[in-house]
C-alpha cells in the first residue's frame, strides 16, 4: 500500500496490460448509470468478461453511495485480486481505492488518467489520455 491508502496509481494502458494477464483481475467502474450509457463505458467482451459497474455516487445529484463497498464485496469475491478502478478522469476512483482498502481489499490500483482523462487546452476530454484517448476497447449504450 502507499502513502495514499491504496496499491498505487496505473494508466488505462497499464490497466488494460493487468487485465489481459491476470485472470483475476477486476476492472470497477465507479462512474454513474448516465456516463456508462451516454459516455460509454470499457468492454471486456475480447477477454471473455465485463467491467463491474458500481457507482460512487449516485446521480443525478452525486450523493455518495452508502452501498457502494456492499456493493463491491458482493461483486469482487477475491479480496487479494486487483481491482482496477476507473471514473472519468481519476478523482473518484481514487477515493473508492482507498475505501476499499480500508475495507479489506489488497490491491485497489485507481486508474489515473479515467476513461476521459484530463482536460486539453481548450477544457476538452477524451483528446489527451485516457481509456477512450488511448484506443482501448469500449462500446456506447
Amino acid at each position: 500500500m502507499t502513502a495514499d491508502g491504496y496499491a498505487g496509481d496505473v494508466t488505462s494502458v497499464e490497466a488494460m496490460k493487468i487485465l489481459e494477464s491476470d485472470e483475476r483481475a477486476v476492472l470497477l467502474d465507479v462512474r454513474t448509470d448516465a456516463e456508462w450509457t451516454f459516455v460509454g463505458r470499457p468492454d471486456l467482451g475480447g477477454l471473455g468478461r465485463e467491467p463491474v459497474l458500481i457507482s460512487w455516487q449516485t446521480f443525478p445529484g452525486m450523493a455518495p453511495n452508502g452501498g457502494f463497498v456492499d456493493a463491491v464485496r458482493r461483486a469482487v469475491l477475491d479480496k487479494g485480486a486487483p481491482v482496477l478502478i476507473l471514473c472519468r478522469s481519476g478523482q473518484r476512483s481514487q477515493k473508492a481505492a482507498i475505501a476499499l482498502t480500508e475495507a479489506g481489499f489488497e490491491d485497489c490500483r485507481n486508474i489515473s488518467d479515467g476513461f476521459e482523462g484530463p482536460k486539453n487546452e481548450t477544457g476538452h476530454r477524451n483528446t489527451v489520455s485516457g481509456w477512450r484517448a488511448n484506443g482501448l476497447p469500449w462500446q456506447q449504450g
